[in-house]
């Protein structure tokens, strides 16, 4: 993941899905606890084992020290609900702090239910969200501290989770949460219209049909929707850009081809038609490559799911191109990056093609990139 890039596809936004630990260390603490986690769909109750014998909802006991506890679980839970002292919990998670963009949700509620307070990753991690669900399950009080839910404004970072959109330089979200704050005009390019849903005419924000419009208008910041790379003199310190993951890699190639090789392909092809690597959702390709070393690492090192399709999938799809003699010998399929490509974006339309049998080397090695498709689903 570059430096600086907000990856939120594997952060679940609904509750349902969220993995929660609810952490109680008394025993009204864990009475609830109890009562709490039948409301979680995914949550554990962990509580110290003298307690267990308090409560019949089922629970795991715990023996070892709080800190170690809170420490195992910090990186194996979506989110963490601490009934005790917001001071046991502010000193306990500081030295596991990493980042906004990779804590957990903390939320912490007194024993005796009267408060549940989003401490924690409020937005990206969905603590306020969690904080309120847990008010709302116990009769609580909600807290939520964060300055654009306290004056009733949106969040960039919230609407870039609720749509699993990578947020370009994550310190922007501030730079516009900010300037939403005090009043001050934000241009908008969003092809999508989901800003607009989003904000719902709350802030000063201004929509304009493309990004040129935008940066010669008088706008303090400026919020760009898109999966294409900007030009450098456009890349300004007041532009936050949210990219959709709406971009399918369909990849054919010989076996034995490099990462390095497919890496240098499909970059060289996104580069040629300015657009992002961080909007691929994922590679499309036969299932005969499904364990295909280069291509495996390709993705890995992108963080892209693998999606492969057997020839008589690939062969119903009906594609503008020549049937592949290379890709009929090879598995029976008349192709291979360009209907695979088609089939993930479901439904969507080639972007681009790369040159058919482009060869490594002058030698002939053997080991080529037959195909490289690019399929966009909506928009660019």
């Amino acid at each position: 993941m570059p430096q600086g890039d907000c990856y939120l596809k594997d952060r679940p936004y609904d509750l349902d899905a969220m993995k929660i630990a609810i952490i109680a260390i008394t025993a009204h603490g864990a009475r609830l606890g109890a009562s709490l986690v039948r409301e979680l769909t995914e949550a554990e109750l962990f509580i110290p084992l003298k307690h267990a014998a308090s409560i019949e909802t089922p629970a795991t006991p715990y023996t070892e020290e709080l800190r170690s506890l809170i420490s195992r679980l910090w990186h194996e839970k979506d989110g963490l609900i601490c009934i005790m002292a917001s001071g046991i919990v502010v000193r306990l998670i500081a030295p596991l702090l990493e980042g906004k963009d990779r804590d957990p949700a903390i939320v912490v509620m007194d024993d005796a239910g009267r408060f549940s307070v989003s401490l924690l990753s409020g937005h990206l991690g969905g603590a306020n969200r969690l904080a309120e669900h847990c008010a709302c399950a116990t009769g609580a009080t909600a807290v939520i501290t964060t300055a654009t839910d306290a004056h009733g404004l949106p969040s960039f970072d919230l609407l870039a989770k609720e749509q699993s959109w990578v947020i370009d330089e994550l310190s922007r979200v501030k730079i516009l949460n900010s300037l939403l704050l005090e009043g001050e005009e934000i241009a908008v390019v969003d092809p999508t219209g989901q800003v607009e849903r989003f904000v719902s005419a709350r802030g000063y924000l201004r929509y304009h049909h493309d990004f040129q419009s935008a940066l010669r208008s008088e706008a303090r910041g400026y919020l760009f929707v898109t999966n294409r790379e900007l030009p450098p003199e456009n890349r300004l310190p007041n532009l936050l850009v949210l990219r959709p993951r709406n971009l399918v890699l369909g990849i054919g190639c010989n076996s034995g081809t490099d990462a390095e090789e497919i890496e240098q392909v499909v970059l060289t092809n996104l580069t040629g038609l300015a657009l992002s690597i961080k909007s691929v959702c994922c590679v499309a390709s036969a299932a005969a490559k499904r364990s295909e070393p280069g291509l495996l690492a390709f993705a890995g090192k992108y963080s892209l799911p693998i999606t492969c399709y057997d020839s008589i999938e690939l062969n119903a799809v009906t594609v503008p191109s020549p049937a592949s003699p290379h890709a009929m010998d090879a598995i029976g399929a008349t192709g291979v990056a360009e209907p695979a490509a088609l089939l993930a974006s479901q439904g969507g339309a080639p972007v681009a093609e790369q040159d058919k049998e482009r060869q490594r080397d002058a030698g002939g090695s053997g080991n080529s990139i037959k195909d490289v498709v690019i399929s966009c689903p909506n928009f660019l």
